[in-house]
C-alpha cells in the first residue's frame, strides 16, 4: 500500500514537473523569422492580415522610394550629427523612435503578419526584435531590406572582409554599390508617391488643420 502511494505520488510530482517545463518553453520569447524580399511579396499577396511596414526614415522613404503599400514607422531619425570617422562618415541616426511600438500597437494587431523592411536588413532586425518582445506573434525580418548591403556581402563577417578586400583589390565593378540584393534587386514594385495613407501617423497628425 505504501509503495503504491509512494509510486503515485512519484507519478504526480513528475507530471507537475513535465507540465511547468513546457509552460516555461511556450512562454520564452518567440523570434522572428526571416525571408526574403519576393518571399515577403507573395506573402501580401496571397496571406491575409499581412502589411508591409518600412522603418527608413522619412526622407529614405521620399526620396529613395519605397515598397508599393509599404508603411511608414521609422524606427530611428536622421540627426545634423556629421560624423567624420572612415568606417562610418556621413549623416548619423538618432536613437531609436521612442514611440516606435505606441504607434505601431495603434494601427496593427498583436496577429497581424508584419514584415519589417530598411534599407539593407540591420534596422528591421532590431525592430523586428522589439515588436517580438512587445507580443506581437507573426513577425518577419525582410533579410535584404529595400536596396541591400553593399556589395559584395556575406553574412559571415570574416568572409565580409575578405570579398571586400578581393572586390576593392580587383577594382571589381559595383564594389561598395547597393541594389546587387534586396527589393528592387528583385524587380518587385516600388515607387516615390507618398499615399497619406502609408504615411508615419504622427507626421499627418502635425500637419495645419
Amino acid at each position: 500500500m505504501l509503495r503504491r502511494m509512494t509510486i503515485r505520488i512519484f507519478l504526480t510530482t513528475l507530471s507537475i514537473s513535465v507540465f511547468l517545463l513546457s509552460m516555461a518553453g511556450g512562454s520564452q520569447a518567440q523570434e522572428f523569422k526571416k525571408i526574403l524580399p519576393i518571399e515577403a511579396y507573395d506573402m501580401l499577396n496571397a496571406m491575409p492580415d499581412t502589411y508591409l511596414i518600412d522603418v527608413r526614415t522619412q526622407a529614405e522613404y521620399q526620396f529613395v522610394g519605397h515598397p508599393f503599400k509599404a508603411y511608414l514607422f521609422p524606427y530611428m531619425f536622421f540627426t545634423t550629427q556629421f560624423s567624420k570617422a572612415e568606417d562610418n562618415q556621413g549623416y548619423q541616426f538618432s536613437a531609436k523612435n521612442k514611440d516606435f511600438l505606441t504607434e505601431i500597437g495603434k494601427v496593427f494587431k498583436k496577429t497581424d503578419n508584419l514584415l519589417i523592411i530598411c534599407r539593407e536588413g540591420v534596422r528591421s532586425a532590431l525592430a523586428a526584435k522589439d515588436l517580438i518582445e512587445a507580443g506581437f506573434k507573426n513577425v518577419y525580418h525582410v533579410t535584404d531590406g529595400f536596396e541591400g548591403a553593399l556589395f559584395p556581402y556575406s553574412e559571415d563577417p570574416n568572409k565580409n572582409k575578405y570579398f571586400r578586400a578581393l572586390a576593392k583589390r580587383s577594382n571589381i565593378e559595383g564594389f561598395e554599390h547597393r541594389r546587387r540584393y534586396g527589393w528592387q534587386w528583385w524587380g518587385l514594385p516600388w515607387t516615390y508617391d507618398m499615399d497619406p495613407k502609408y504615411i508615419y501617423p504622427p507626421d499627418l497628425q502635425a500637419l495645419p488643420k
